[in-house]
């Protein structure tokens, strides 16, 4: 049996692949009976030996091989079409290679390609797509993400607001491996009793990042009532000075990042790829404190979060003494304002 499974949404994936474990036979000999591979050294013959390895006390073994198809994605350049077409020959006779190997398969074996893309230009998933179950995993829009949310909450035995699932939703994304512990995490914490709004600015971590925001906001443009507002409500809902300091000083430098990655000419899904910034809610705030803020006031706030961290470091002044301190002196230099670039 061939499966083709492919898609970023590695969650789903991954339930998939534990049902067609859970079809293999006896869980007691799952584990010497399963074999991954990563594709990058793999060879033909290599899988061919794997495969023919007859089960132990077992129907069936599992053959899982990781970024096989992506190897033979379309990758021409423009400017080096001799290159491109004598890669492509080579291509070629390798995908047939694989495609002749992988038809063949012991009926022993459940082979299963795993893979973030494959598209149709692809010729090996052209040529097994026929002979496999396919399945695909695409990150999953707003409707279904919702879906998913009220879904995973009733399996869990409670129920969420309309108005707690939206900002859940918004805050998270569809990073649906963070989504599953903020809902174990909620209904837990709810103990029986619907989720509501509240719920989730006081236990999801992500809420916790959008009043940081705020306060980053505040700081970059001297109001200093605001960040102080800001700080004093994260530091009464539990928030420790240490993290509120991480936060912060990683905020600023994916501002910079961004900063440099638009100056380089990088697309916005580019962008949040390198981030690796799986809530849309957070890229958008962030690319938006990008536009907005010079690199000027970026370098002078990441200064002096060094020099707050290490009095703490040192002992200079405790934890939330340090902070109060860092936002007092970052919004009293509004003299020194310049206009964003």
């Amino acid at each position: 049996m061939l499966y083709i499974l492919i898609g970023q949404d590695d969650f789903s994936r991954g339930e998939l692949l534990t049902e067609i474990k859970r079809g293999i036979g006896d869980p007691t000999f799952l584990a010497v009976n399963t074999t991954i591979l990563d594709s990058r050294k793999l060879t033909p013959d290599q899988l061919r030996n794997i495969c023919e390895t007859v089960p132990f006390l077992s129907e069936r073994r599992l053959v899982i091989v990781e970024g096989l198809l992506e190897r033979f994605e379309p990758k021409n350049k423009p400017g080096r079409q001799k290159q491109a077409t004598l890669a492509a020959n080579q291509q070629k006779n390798e995908y047939k290679l694989w495609a002749s190997y992988i038809s063949n398969t012991p009926e022993s074996t459940i082979l299963v390609l795993v893979d973030d893309k494959a598209g149709s230009k692809n010729p090996l998933f052209n040529e097994l797509s026929g002979r496999a179950e396919v399945k695909s995993f695409p990150p999953l829009n707003r409707n279904k993400l919702r879906q998913w949310i009220e879904k995973r909450v009733r399996e869990e035995g409670s129920s969420m607001s309309p108005q707690a699932l939206d900002l859940l939703a918004k805050l998270v994304g569809n990073n649906l491996w963070i989504m599953k512990h903020e809902i174990s995490k909620l209904v837990l914490f709810a103990s029986g009793r619907p989720i509501e709004e509240e719920d989730i600015k006081k236990m999801v971590s992500y809420a916790q990042q959008a009043s940081v925001f705020t306060m980053v906001d505040a700081v970059l443009e001297f109001r200093a009532g605001v960040a102080e507002q800001s700080l004093q409500q994260l530091l009464e809902r539990g928030a420790a000075p240490a993290y509120l300091m991480v936060m912060l000083s990683r905020q600023i430098r994916m501002i910079a990042r961004i900063k440099e990655f638009k100056y380089q000419g990088k697309s916005e899904i580019e962008i949040q790829n390198r981030l690796r910034l799986t809530s849309e809610f957070v890229f958008r705030k962030t690319l938006e404190q990008a536009n907005r803020y010079p690199w000027e006031r970026i370098k002078e706030v990441y200064h002096k979060l060094l020099e707050t961290d290490l009095a703490i470091k040192t002992g200079k002044y405790d934890g939330e003494l340090a902070l109060n301190i860092l936002i007092a002196e970052l919004c009293l230099r509004a003299e020194n304002a310049v206009a964003p670039a």
